[in-house]
C-alpha cells in the first residue's frame, strides 16, 4: 500500500512539475512578444522618419530652401560673406552658399542604407530605453550608432560634389578674392569637413521632427503597432 501511495505521489509531483514548467516556459515568451512589439514599433517609427523626412533633403533645394537645415558660411567665414557683399560681390557669396547646400543634398542620398542597417540592429533594450526616453531619444540612438559611418560616406561624396557643381572653383575664387583684400586676416577653411558635419546635423534634425510628431500627435501613428507601442509612452 505504501508503495502505491509513494508511486502515486511521485506521479502527481512529476505531473505538477511538468505543468509548472510549461507555465514557466510560457511566461518569457509572452514577455518577449511584448518586447518585440516595442522594438517593432520603434523600428517602424524610425523608418518613417527616414522615409518621410530624410528623403526631402535629397531633392533640389532640400537643404537650400529649408531654413531648419540650410547650410550657411562657417563662422570663420561670416566676415568673408559680409565683406564680399560690401564690395559688390553678393552674387559670388550667394553662389558659394548654394554650392555647400547642393553638395549636402547629394551626400544625403547615401544615408538611407546606413540608417536601415542601424535600425535592423536595434536591440530590445535599445527599444525600451528609447520608448521611455525623451522626445528625441530615437534620433539620439541613430546619431550615436551611425555618425561614424555617415561621415565616412558623406565626406567623399561632398568632395566629389564640390568638383561636379563647380563649388571648388567658386570657393577658390571667394577665398582668393577675400584674402587679397587689404587688412583682412587670411582664411583657408576645410569646407568639405564643415559641409559634411552640417549635412549630418540636418539629417538628424529632420528625423527628430518626425519622432516628435509621432510621440505627440496621435494622428501620426498610422499603424496599429505604432498606436499600441506609443500608448505605453503616453501612460508614463
Amino acid at each position: 500500500m505504501k508503495r502505491i501511495l509513494l508511486l502515486a505521489t511521485a506521479v502527481y509531483t512529476l505531473s505538477s512539475c511538468a505543468e509548472m514548467q510549461q507555465i514557466a516556459n510560457s511566461l518569457p515568451q509572452v514577455a518577449n512578444q511584448n518586447q518585440l512589439d516595442i522594438a517593432g514599433g520603434l523600428k517602424e517609427a524610425l523608418n518613417n522618419g527616414i522615409s518621410k523626412q530624410v528623403v526631402k533633403l535629397t531633392a533640389l533645394d532640400g537643404f537650400y530652401k529649408n531654413e531648419m537645415v540650410k547650410i550657411l558660411m562657417p563662422e570663420e567665414l561670416q566676415k568673408v560673406d559680409q565683406t564680399l557683399r560690401k564690395v559688390g560681390l553678393s552674387s559670388l557669396a550667394d553662389d558659394g552658399i548654394k554650392m555647400l547646400n547642393r553638395a549636402a543634398e547629394d551626400a544625403v542620398k547615401e544615408a538611407t542604407p546606413i540608417f536601415v542597417d542601424a535600425v535592423k540592429k536595434m536591440t530590445i533594450t535599445d527599444a525600451k530605453n528609447i520608448l521611455m526616453g525623451n522626445e528625441s531619444a530615437a534620433t539620439t540612438y541613430l546619431q550615436s550608432s551611425t555618425s561614424t559611418a555617415l561621415y565616412a560616406k558623406f565626406n567623399p561624396v561632398i568632395k566629389t560634389s564640390f568638383a561636379k557643381v563647380g563649388a571648388d572653383k567658386i570657393w577658390t575664387q571667394i577665398i582668393t578674392k577675400y584674402n587679397s583684400l587689404p587688412l583682412v586676416k587670411k582664411v583657408n577653411p576645410d569646407l568639405t569637413d564643415y559641409t559634411t558635419n552640417k549635412a549630418m546635423d540636418g539629417v538628424f534634425k529632420m528625423i527628430a521632427v518626425e519622432e516628435k510628431n509621432i510621440r505627440t500627435n496621435l494622428g501620426s501613428r498610422t499603424s496599429t503597432l505604432l498606436q499600441q507601442v506609443f500608448a505605453l509612452q503616453d501612460r508614463r
